[in-house]
């Protein structure tokens, strides 16, 4: 069974296009607004939408994601409200794939099995759950996939040959590969280590390699896109939607925009890369 994830990737392969995976906060900075914005990221040019799971202890997450899941968590956000979220993006977008990011507590006090049900029923995709390694498989990951959906795990630059097949077991959808070791937010990629790292990674599996950590500008993502199946770009997003807000951390009138304008930005780079690796 192939989901919306397997099915975008494979059509931009198709294209010789890069995917633009986005990365919010879900409920940052409340529900509505958080909605709004989703919907205007998709319509910008996000292939993937991934959707932070906010939890109260983020220990991969720079200050940036931080700081914007103790704003959703402040707006009252929980997993059962994410879920709905999800599912009210899904009454007028039934394509853009839907990959939720977090980390296991949340789901794990909701329950595997509610929360599978509730996942799938809700229009989600895919899941990234940064705290579960690969030994942990028979707790999330295979449920997950029995029930439809991919579970995408993430390599860095310290995964060897020797450990790359155990992160890549029972890995669906796409590989996301951190291109940088310590959180998110942190300095730019080097893009002569980049191509190499893909490349190693594909060596191992047929899935897409999406690239992130470090890309901030519709020059960083060229760059990545002219060598990787996929860009993510989370804590540049985190911080236009933080720019655009009160000094009481509501949303504004140009909230929705600053981040829509990003979007287009980052998207036009993808859309270039792969122009620049044909040259």
């Amino acid at each position: 069974m192939t989901t919306r994830i397997d099915r975008r990737f494979a059509a931009l392969a198709a294209e010789n296009r890069a995917a633009l995976v986005t990365y919010l906060m879900a409920g940052d900075p409340d529900p509505a607004t958080s909605l709004e914005v989703f919907h205007a990221m998709a319509k910008a040019g996000a292939d993937v939408l991934e959707i932070g799971m906010a939890f109260t202890d983020p220990m991969a997450d720079g200050p940036s994601i931080q700081a914007a899941g103790l704003r959703a968590l402040q707006a009252g956000m929980t997993l059962k409200k994410t879920l709905a979220l999800v599912a009210d993006f899904r009454k007028t977008d039934d394509d853009t794939p839907i990959v939720l990011m977090g980390y296991y507590n949340p789901i794990y006090v909701m329950g595997v099995d509610k929360f599978l049900a509730a996942a799938q029923e809700a229009g989600v995709d895919g899941l990234i759950v940064v705290d579960l390694p690969p030994e942990e498989d028979d707790e999330l990951c295979l449920p997950a996939l029995k029930a439809g959906l991919n579970f995408i795990r993430l390599a860095t630059p310290t995964t060897d040959d020797r450990r790359l097949p155990s992160v890549l077991n029972n890995t669906s959808g796409f590989v996301y590969y951190v291109s940088l070791t310590g959180i998110t937010g942190a300095a730019i990629a080097d893009y002569g280590k980049v191509g190499a790292a893909v490349a190693r990674i594909k060596g191992h599996t047929a899935l897409p390699v999406a690239v992130g950590f470090g890309v901030k500008t519709a020059d960083n993502a060229r760059q990545i896109a002219a060598q990787a199946d996929g860009v993510v770009v989370g804590t540049a997003l985190v911080d236009a939607l933080k720019k655009s807000l009160d000094a009481d951390n509501k949303a504004t009138s140009g909230t929705v925009e600053a981040v829509a304008a990003l979007v287009r930005e980052l998207a036009s780079g993808v859309s270039a890369g792969r122009k620049v690796a044909a040259e």
